[in-house]
């Protein structure tokens, strides 16, 4: 009897990064049978779907006092959240349940809408389309300026990875994701060729579907081995490169270089010799060869040995300051 008095109160949310109109079949329902829907925002994008489907909504904003009396009679009033939240009419309703002086209606948050995975990137899109648009510095950047930041927020990344840091990892993938998405951003505006972040993904998704027939075709891969050989024929088919040297940048630190060129070499089966030369670099790119034949990558181990030498350096440090402090003073 007191759930037909008292009636019920529905608070419908939606998410923005999904299509408009996309809601659950309970919503659908709920917004057919209540007695009144009610929405505070008249732009509100579920609007004209509903208006399709032929629910009538009223713009109003109620207060939590009137949408409780709206409710009276065992009526259902169903509210459609605006983006903002409606924060003081749920903020009103809380206080007046928690009053104890005033029968409440049932209330009830139904979610109409959820976000997909990866839904958050539409708002790194919308986010990235204001800042070009309206900050000074952003603005104005160029591929080419922005290229040293790539590098940069890359090592970062690196290091972060090393040191096992979650958080860090986290936050340097979002950096490393924000100079994807701003490139792409000003790829848009090229009046040339332009393109952007969705042709981008639609790329590497072709890639990664042509590259992996062992998953999306009838090819079959066991071993790691196996799945290599298959990224490297199909790889070889797209490229149709005159060189094994073809794609390698050459503006990667040396280690690292030396060693694509080590794997390149050996992958395809080549019998090539050692350049003839005296001094510290020969010698590195043998060391670095050896390395990459043996499995280790050089610019990792040289890093990691770097890393260990800053620690020993922070340590001597401490040892000097220790040495160099005053002697207290006698008591």
């Amino acid at each position: 009897m007191n759930e037909i008095e008292t009636g019920r109160v529905v608070l419908l949310t939606t998410s923005h990064r999904v299509a408009p109109g996309l809601l659950s079949w309970t919503a659908w329902r709920l917004l057919h049978d209540a007695d009144e829907v009610l929405c505070a925002d008249a732009a509100h994008p579920q609007l004209p779907y509903l208006r399709e489907a032929g629910v009538e909504v009223k713009q109003a904003s109620p207060t939590a006092e009137e949408l409780v009396d709206a409710c009276a009679g065992g009526r259902t009033v169903l509210v459609i959240a605006t983006a903002e939240g409606d924060r003081p009419l749920t903020d009103g309703l809380a206080r007046l349940a928690g009053s104890g002086r005033v029968a409440m209606p049932d209330l009830e948050l139904l979610p109409g809408s959820y976000d997909l995975p990866g839904a958050r990137l539409l708002d790194l899109v919308q986010v990235m389309d204001r800042i070009r648009a309206e900050c000074p510095w952003s603005s104005r950047q160029t591929h080419q300026s922005l290229a040293k930041y790539g590098i940069e927020e890359a090592y970062e990344l690196v290091e972060a990875i090393e040191d096992g840091d979650k958080d860090e990892l986290r936050e340097e993938l979002g950096d490393v994701l924000l100079q994807v998405v701003f490139h792409a951003r000003i790829a848009e505006e090229d009046e040339d060729a332009p393109f952007s972040l969705d042709d981008v993904a639609a790329t590497i998704v072709d890639k990664l579907i042509h590259r992996h027939p062992h998953v999306f075709g009838d090819e079959t891969a066991a071993t790691p081995d196996e799945v290599k050989a298959h990224w490297l024929r199909t790889k070889a088919e797209e490229k149709q490169r005159d060189s094994v040297t073809q794609g390698i940048p050459l503006g990667q630190p040396g280690l690292a270089l030396a060693a694509k060129l080590s794997s390149r070499v050996r992958t395809a089966g080549l019998e090539v010799p050692l350049p003839k030369g005296e001094g510290i670099g020969y010698e590195l790119l043998a060391m670095a060869l050896r390395a990459e034949t043996e499995g280790t990558d050089p610019e990792a181990s040289l890093r990691a040995a770097a890393r260990a030498y800053r620690d020993a350096i922070l340590a001597a440090e401490a040892n000097s300051r220790g040495r160099l402090a005053p002697e207290p003073a006698p008591g």
